[in-house]
């Protein structure tokens, strides 16, 4: 018991730290928060960027969904990239919140250990989702 609570010890420092470096690194499309503190799902796991993924759509889907590669059959096929989508790749999922100079701009958690919005390549994506809600 004493070595898991030193690792999350030591997990929550280095993720303090990551999170203070990459607000500091990415300026013009960073995200305000860390997963961590706003949202009440419990048990975050250390890849968390389908449990991020669950508190940006109408209606949590569920913890099967803290899974990346879940949300490739959540809502309705996107028929590509577009404004909304949520884009699946393997081992990510994200959010496209706007393009600029022809890049698709994202929105996910656990990137660099925080949650991030920034222009990201959309090669190797497996899937492109309409929620059901809006989001």
């Amino acid at each position: 018991m004493r070595t898991l609570m030193a690792a999350a010890l030591v997990l929550c420092v280095f993720g303090s730290s990551a999170e203070a470096h990459s607000h500091s690194h990415h300026r013009r499309y960073h995200h305000s928060h860390h997963a961590g503190r706003h949202y009440g799902y419990a048990g975050r796991p250390s890849a968390w960027c389908g449990w991020y993924m669950r508190s940006q759509v109408g209606s949590d889907p569920g913890p099967s969904y803290n899974l990346a590669r879940s949300w490739a059959h959540y809502g309705s096929n996107a028929g590509g990239p577009t404004v909304g989508a949520i884009v699946v790749w393997r081992h990510h999922v994200g959010k496209i919140v706007g393009q600029e100079n022809g890049q698709w701009i994202v929105q996910s958690g656990n990137d660099g250990h925080a949650v991030r919005t920034r222009p990201r390549s959309l090669a190797g994506a497996i899937a492109f989702r309409q929620a059901y809600a809006a989001f």
